[in-house]
C-alpha cells in the first residue's frame, strides 16, 4: 500500500527516535550511565529512520519471502551505513564509528556483528512495528498529520544546521591549534589533543554532548592533528 509523503514523514521520526533508543540503551549498560548519542542534538538518529524507510518502501514485495526479506534487510542497511560513514567522514573529516577491531568488517564501516540485527530488524519492521505504528498514523486527520510533520522538519532542519557548526569547530579548533605550535612531539601530541577536547567542552553543553556522546572522539582529533604533521 503507498501512503502520503506524511506518513513517511512520521514514520522515519518514529524510527529515527526508536534508533536513539536502542543506542541509548545500548550505552547504558555499557557504560552505566545515560549518553545522549548520536551526531544530531535531538533524540533522533536519522540513519535509523532512513533504513526503515528505505525497508518499507523497497521490500515489501519480499513479504511473503521471510528469507528474501532478511537478506535484502541486511544488504540495504549495510550499504546505508557504509554510505553514511564514507560521506560523514569526508564532510566533517571524522569517523563516527570504527568496527576495525571486529572480524568481517568492511573499511571498519560495516561489519558481520551489525549485518545480521540488520536482517532482523528489516523482519520486525515488515511484520509488527509497521502495521502497528501505520494503524495509528491512519487515524489522525490531514490537518493534523501536516502540522505534526512541518513542526517535526523545522526542528530537525534546525538541529541539522546547529550540528553542522558545533562538528566544524572540531576541525577548526584542531587545525588552529596545530597551526599554532611550532614543533610537535608524541608528549605534545597528548597535549595537543586534550586541549582540543578541553576547548570544545567549555564552548557550550552542545559541545560536551559531543564529546561524552562519542568517547572515541579523542582519538579522531589525535589523528587528525597527526596527519596534519605529516
Amino acid at each position: 500500500m503507498v501512503y502520503k509523503f506524511e506518513v513517511y514523514i512520521l514514520l522515519f521520526f518514529i524510527y529515527a527516535v526508536g534508533g536513539w533508543l536502542i543506542e541509548v540503551v545500548g550505552k547504558l549498560i555499557e557504560k552505566r550511565k545515560f549518553i545522549n548519542r548520536g551526531f544530531l542534538i535531538g533524540p533522533y538518529c536519522p540513519i535509523y529512520g532512513t533504513g526503515a524507510i528505505l525497508i518499507t518502501l523497497l521490500l515489501q514485495k519480499y513479504i511473503n519471502d521471510p528469507i528474501a526479506l532478511f537478506v535484502m534487510g541486511v544488504i540495504i542497511c549495510s550499504i546505508l551505513e557504509y554510505l553514511t560513514s564514507y560521506l560523514m567522514e569526508k564532510i566533517f573529516h571524522a569517523r563516527w564509528w570504527d568496527y576495525s577491531r571486529y572480524a568481517f568488517n568492511i573499511n571498519g564501516r560495516i561489519c558481520l556483528n551489525t549485518m545480521i540485527p540488520f536482517g532482523l530488524l528489516g523482519l520486525f519492521i515488515m511484520y509488527i512495528s509497521n502495521p502497528f505504528f501505520f494503524s495509528i498514523i491512519e487515524k489522525l486527520s490531514a490537518n493534523m498529520l501536516n502540522i505534526v510533520c512541518i513542526i517535526l522538519m523545522f526542528i530537525f532542519i534546525t538541529d541539522n544546521i546547529i550540528s553542522f557548526r558545533i562538528i566544524s569547530n572540531v576541525h577548526i579548533t584542531s587545525k588552529n591549534i596545530k597551526d599554532n605550535t611550532e614543533e610537535i612531539t608524541g608528549e605534545i601530541l597528548e597535549e595537543l589533543t586534550e586541549k582540543v577536547k578541553e576547548i570544545l567542552e567549555k564552548k557550550s553543553i552542545l559541545h560536551r554532548r559531543l564529546i561524552h556522546a562519542f568517547p572515541e572522539m579523542k582519538m579522531r582529533i589525535k589523528k587528525r592533528i597527526k596527519n596534519k604533521l605529516a
